[in-house]
């Protein structure tokens, strides 16, 4: 929906006054820098050296790291859902289960186990909230995926309910492993891109990093304060 603005050029304007000189209407050229020492951190990397990075960081943040291909993709998320406890799980409403042949799992074989499993459903309104509130699982892809420090990038819109990532007890996030990037430059970068193209940029953007956690003024670490208490990244190999 887009909404509209009132009397914004008189706002505008009456800041500028009390700012003592007149309004800049032209656009802002961006600064080119002399340096950049944020493009020069794992510049050169390749995806398998950045996944070695991941792996090593996912150690400190408490996080279970699995790698896999398609094939055994369904194998592997079996096994992970199995140690969590079974479900009830959610999962986002997203076509790329599908195209990554998850459906027979998602859809029959859980089931057929009595694991409840709810699909984000838009039309369903409070009831998506309250069933990531109840689900022991919840299932996420990451659009990018720092590897410096091991954080998933999830973009959320009508289909893809940010409840899904920390109302459950544990959470479960599918990474392309395509999508790996060396740090939150190269994240930050690939969202205005994408504002730049379609004009538009997702609802809500969460940067997870493993499973919830806190510290005190002593810097004692209490991880699993609150939703999720767990995570576990599996990371596809679809490059």
């Amino acid at each position: 929906m887009t909404g509209t603005i009132q009397n914004r050029d008189a706002f505008l304007n009456k800041i500028a006054g009390q700012l003592g000189r007149s309004r800049i209407t032209t656009p802002v050229e961006r600064p080119q820098w002399k340096f950049r020492p944020q493009d020069e951190v794992l510049k050169d990397a390749s995806q398998d050296e950045l996944l070695e990075v991941l792996k090593e960081q996912c150690k400190r943040i408490h996080t279970t790291i699995y790698t896999t291909d398609l094939i055994n993709l369904g194998s592997t998320l079996n096994g992970v859902v199995a140690d969590f406890g079974g479900g009830p799980i959610v999962t986002w409403k997203d076509e790329r289960f599908a195209e990554w042949g998850l459906n027979s799992l998602m859809k029959s074989e859980w089931q057929s186990q009595n694991i409840d499993v709810f699909e984000w459903d838009p039309a369903k309104g409070a009831e998506n909230i309250s069933k990531a509130e109840n689900a022991n699982i919840g299932i996420t892809i990451s659009e990018v995926t720092l590897a410096e420090s091991g954080t998933a990038v999830l973009f959320s819109d009508e289909n893809k309910g940010r409840t899904v990532s920390f109302l459950p007890a544990a959470s479960v996030v599918l990474i392309p492993k395509s999508s790996l990037v060396p740090r939150m430059t190269q994240a930050a970068q690939k969202m205005r891109e994408i504002h730049d193209k379609t004009g538009r940029v997702a609802s809500c953007i969460n940067f997870i990093t493993g499973p919830s956690n806190s510290a005190d003024i002593e810097l004692n670490l209490v991880v699993g304060v609150h939703g999720p208490v767990k995570a576990t990244y599996i990371v596809i190999n679809d490059i």
